[in-house]
């Protein structure tokens, strides 16, 4: 049985006017969300009614109607009784666009259980621009016609929309036209290959619309989405945050994993809403925070300034400012290395890493063929430089990230043809000639071929390959692993399954690595690094329970990627880079070509991933320069996973 997991479970939340569950993922929470709408439809089925629900898309609900089909295909749960409306739909756009919310609504659900195709409801992206306002009105008297939403389920954008209400849409509009703001399709923009590929309108229930339901769930899964959870949750009832106007049903709850819900003051301040047991790492947190407000070095801190920040009963227990200005110093210097695999012949208690085994077998995991010198390219380095016996695994092809044109750059290379072409006992010079066609004529929406797919990870696995080479690392220590989780050629993948799990299992047992470094950016919005660091933490969790005896003295780091960085108070691991080592790992992050200068699916960051990789390196440095230690040029950190 599912259960709703707070961190904090003897905090007031006191402050949150909605009610909120938290789970410790987002699997946890949908399947909980699925268990509410299962009991909801049996319940209606046994009173001989119709289940009247609204629905919601995007990344959020995925493993909502997963666990939804599983029920249906598993535990019988039928759909005959069930009438569905959905929130919104692109506009315009083509029903069979891989992009449309019919298609994915279809795809994930519609498809694979038993509900009666006359009972669907989901807006036309199809009709014309002068018929869109009699059909918002018609969609209306459909849902009334049904007796209204028994259960409305809802996401949430990263400006608090709901549906495709953008910020600024009344408590009283009904379903209509709306224009996208440019940060909602900035953040929607991974579905597409371009941002101006965009749809600039939508169509979408209005807020009275919503409100009118009998009962409300809303999801939201990670970081993205806190600040907008925190907004909608605790501040003002206002249109300026539509989730916001939620305060105001009788019957609405947000359920939401531990990422979502990290701005939440029960969750960022705890103190602020009870009593805590404040241990080192709570400490550091509170401390850090503060220092940073205040834009004060730790060691600088007064008792006044705790006071002030709501931190008397952290004097109270620990004594005085100066002594926990200390001990979070110590926290803070200790975990900056220059060496991160453990330094030799020295026997230090507060490193990051172990002295011993030195040199270490070392295992970098990475999702995409460019994560590894883009999220760890100084570390990767510097691992090499001092002895330890690097391998890194590329987890997927990556050849969904390589454009068309980029194709059509490199067909005329020789190496890697001759293996492709036995696929159809074919010739070189037939799949050149079948690549240019194909390219040439290739449609907006239409899914590449296997054989342009081999092309495209081809041409993503030489970069890698070149860029181990740069670094020092043999082609013995490359391994390409093409999890089969990825190879769906869209942008949608499937769920993690047991070929993955079983491939990095065979990839671990072989080198027995007493270090491995894995992908912790789940802010990813295509969700690939995810499903990757969740093989690698099955895999490592089997190996265990099988008694490999090697996998008990496998520590696991985890870094974060071009999407985001580990907050400040979190790093257990901050390795510093000199100015040269920057350019280093800048050159090391050109030879990726395919991803420079244009990247397909970048998501609302229009910079390249050198860019975003300096900024953050260099912005970690500067925070630890402003608690008052040493300022380096750049600092990759990382975080020490227990499993």
């Amino acid at each position: 049985m599912t259960k709703a997991q707070t961190i904090t479970p003897n905090h007031s939340d006191a402050l949150e006017k909605i009610d909120v569950k938290i789970y410790p993922g987002s699997k946890e929470g949908s399947l909980a969300i699925a268990k509410t709408i299962a009991e909801l439809i049996r319940a209606k089925q046994k009173l001989n009614q119709k289940c009247v629900l609204g629905l919601a898309t995007g990344s959020s609900p995925k493993t909502l109607y997963a666990e939804l089909v599983r029920l249906h295909k598993e535990e019988k749960l039928s759909f005959k009784n069930v009438v569905t409306f959905n929130l919104d739909e692109y506009y315009p756009i083509s029903r069979e666009a891989i992009q449309s919310y019919y298609r994915f609504m279809h795809t994930h659900l519609f498809s694979h259980v038993d509900i009666n195709p006359k009972n669907i409801h989901i807006p036309n992206g199809e009709v014309k621009k002068e018929d869109v306002k009699a059909a918002c009105a018609a969609y209306e008297q459909l849902i009334e016609k049904a007796g209204g939403i028994d259960l409305q389920i809802l996401g949430i954008g990263n400006n608090g929309h709901i549906g495709f209400n953008e910020p600024g849409s009344g408590i009283h509009s009904k379903t209509r036209l709306i224009n996208l703001e440019n940060s909602t399709r900035l953040a929607n923009s991974f579905e597409f290959a371009t941002i101006s590929d965009v749809p600039r309108m939508a169509i979408t229930m209005g807020i009275s619309t919503i409100l009118k339901s009998k009962q409300i769930i809303l999801m939201a899964w990670g970081v993205a989405k806190a600040k907008a959870v925190k907004a909608a949750v605790e501040e003002v009832e206002t249109e300026r945050v539509p989730a916001s106007l939620l305060q105001s049903h009788p019957d609405v709850q947000f359920i939401v994993d531990e990422m979502a819900a990290s701005e939440l003051t029960r969750l960022k301040s705890p103190w602020l809403s009870g009593e805590v047991e404040w241990a080192p790492k709570l400490v550091k947190k509170a401390v850090v925070n503060m220092a940073l407000d205040l834009k004060k070095p730790v060691l600088s801190l007064t008792n006044e300034d705790y006071n002030q920040y709501g931190l008397s009963d952290l004097l109270v227990e620990k004594g005085n400012a100066y002594e926990i200005n200390l001990e979070v110093y110590y926290m803070l210097r200790d975990s900056i290395t220059g060496w991160p695999g453990g330094k030799p012949n020295a026997v230090i208690p507060s490193h990051p890493e172990r002295s011993e085994p030195y040199p270490k077998r070392v295992l970098i995991f990475s999702p995409h063929p460019d994560d590894d010198i883009i999220s760890m390219g100084g570390t990767f380095q510097r691992l090499h430089d001092q002895g330890h016996d690097v391998h890194v695994g590329y987890q997927t092809s990556g050849n969904i990230a390589v454009t068309d044109e980029f194709v059509t750059r490199f067909l005329d290379f020789a190496v890697g043809f001759n293996d492709i072409a036995k696929i159809d006992s074919d010739k070189p010079g037939k799949i050149l000639s079948q690549t240019r066609k194909y390219v040439a004529g290739k449609k907006p929406d239409q899914i590449d071929t296997p054989i342009i797919r081999q092309i495209k990870g081809l041409i993503r696995r030489g970069e890698a390959s070149a860029t181990c080479r740069y670094v020092g690392i043999p082609d013995s220590n490359i391994h390409f692993m093409n999890l089969p989780f990825y190879e769906t050629g869209t942008i949608d993948k499937k769920p993690l399954g047991e070929k993955d799990i079983k491939i990095t299992m065979e990839l671990l047992r072989k080198i027995k690595p007493q270090q491995v470094f894995c992908a912790g950016d789940f802010a990813d919005p295509h969700g690939t690094h995810l499903v990757c660091f969740n093989a690698v933490l099955a895999a490592l969790q089997r190996i265990r329970e099988a008694g490999d005896a090697w996998v008990n003295d496998c520590w696991l780091w985890l870094y974060k990627g071009a999407w985001q960085e580990w907050n400040i108070e979190e790093i257990e691991m901050a390795v510093p880079m000199s100015p040269e080592q920057v350019l280093k790992k800048r050159f090391g992050i050109f030879i990726h070509q395919s991803q420079k200068d244009m990247v397909p699916f970048q998501g609302s960051d229009n910079r390249e991933f050198w860019q975003r990789a300096e900024e953050r390196n260099a912005n970690t440095a500067a925070i630890y320069a402003d608690l008052g230690l040493t300022h380096y040029a750049a600092m990759e950190a990382f975080v020490r996973w227990h499993y």
